[in-house]
C-alpha cells in the first residue's frame, strides 16, 4: 500500500491543477465537473472522477501493480487526502504563493508539452514503407569484411615470441596455450576465441594485423598494442552481412518515430520569437 500512495503523489502531479481551481472557485461551472465523468467519491462536495482513478490504475499497471478493488481503494483514499491537504492550502492562500505558481505552471507546461508529444506520435505513425526504405539505405552502406579470430596476450614480447615458435611446432596447441598463458579473461577459457567482429572496432595495430592474416595462418611476429603483446591466428572471414529486417524492424521505428518527432519540435522552435532576456550564469567552479 505504502508503493501505491508513493507512487499517486508522483502520477498524480495534474490532480494539484485541478484541485487548486475547484478550491479556488467555489462557483464553478457544474457542466464542466460533470465533464470529468462520474464521480467515485466527494470531498468536501467536490468530486473524484473515475477517469482520474483510472488514469492512475493504467499507470501503476505500467510499473507492475495489477489493477484490483484494493488498488482502487487505496488510489481513492490517497486522492482524498491530497484534496483535503489542497484545500488547507489555498485557505492558508499559499496557492497565491510565487513559488506555488510557478511550479504550478511549470507542472501544466509539462503535462501539455508530454501531452503533444504523445499525440503526434499517435497522429503520424510511421509506416512499413518508411522502415524498409531505411534498412535498405543502411543495408546498403553496409561494407567491409568481418573477421573470425583468436589470439594470446602477454605482456613481454619474449614470451610471445616463445609462443610463436611453439605454435610453428604444433598449431594445434592454440587453445592449450591461451588458456594456460593468455591474459585476456575475456577469451582465455575458450581458448583465446574472439568470435566474429570488425577489425575497424579492435585497436588500430590489431585490426591492422588480423586483415593481413591468411586463414588458419598465425602472425609471425608479436604485434604490439597498448595492451601488450598479442599473437593472433586467423580462422576465417566473410564479407559483413546486415542483419535480417525483421530483427532490426522495431528498432528501426522507433529511430524513425523518433527523428519525425525531433523534426516537428526543431520546425516549432524555429518559427517562435525566443529571446534570450539574460544570459545563464556561469557554472560554479
Amino acid at each position: 500500500m505504502k508503493s501505491i500512495g508513493n507512487g499517486i503523489l508522483a502520477a498524480a502531479a495534474a490532480s494539484l491543477l485541478a484541485l487548486g481551481a475547484c478550491s479556488a472557485d467555489k462557483t464553478a461551472d457544474p457542466a464542466a465537473a460533470a465533464a470529468k465523468g462520474p464521480a467515485v467519491a466527494t470531498v468536501n462536495g467536490k468530486a473524484i472522477s473515475k477517469s482520474r482513478v483510472d488514469m492512475l490504475v493504467e499507470q501503476g499497471a505500467r510499473s507492475g501493480r495489477p489493477d484490483s478493488p484494493e488498488a482502487r481503494k487505496a488510489i481513492i483514499d490517497q486522492l482524498a487526502l491530497q484534496a483535503v491537504v489542497a484545500d488547507e492550502a489555498v485557505k492558508k492562500g499559499l496557492d497565491k504563493s510565487p513559488a506555488v505558481v510557478e511550479q504550478i505552471d511549470a507542472i501544466r507546461q509539462s503535462i501539455l508539452a508530454n501531452a503533444f508529444v504523445q499525440e503526434f506520435i499517435k497522429s503520424n505513425p510511421v509506416s512499413d514503407e518508411s522502415v524498409k526504405a531505411e534498412y535498405e539505405r543502411i543495408k546498403a552502406t553496409i561494407t567491409g569484411t568481418e573477421y573470425k579470430a583468436r589470439h594470446i596476450l602477454v605482456e613481454k614480447e619474449a614470451e610471445a615470441r616463445d609462443i610463436i615458435a611453439k605454435l610453428k611446432k604444433d598449431p594445434g596447441s592454440f587453445a592449450k596455450l591461451a588458456a594456460e598463458k593468455s591474459k585476456d579473461p575475456g577469451s582465455k577459457a575458450n581458448g583465446g576465441d574472439l568470435g566474429w567482429f570488425d577489425p575497424r572496432g579492435m585497436v588500430p595495430e590489431f585490426g591492422a594485423a588480423v586483415t593481413k592474416l591468411e586463414k588458419g595462418k598465425i602472425t609471425e611476429t608479436p604485434v604490439k598494442t597498448q595492451y601488450g603483446y598479442h599473437v593472433i591466428q586467423l580462422d576465417d572471414s566473410k564479407p559483413i552481412a546486415a542483419p535480417p529486417f525483421e530483427d532490426v524492424k522495431p528498432q528501426l521505428a522507433i529511430q524513425l518515430g523518433q527523428q519525425n518527432l525531433k523534426k516537428q519540435l526543431d520546425d516549432l522552435k524555429a518559427k517562435a520569437k525566443i529571446e534570450m532576456v539574460e544570459a545563464p550564469a556561469a557554472a560554479a567552479k
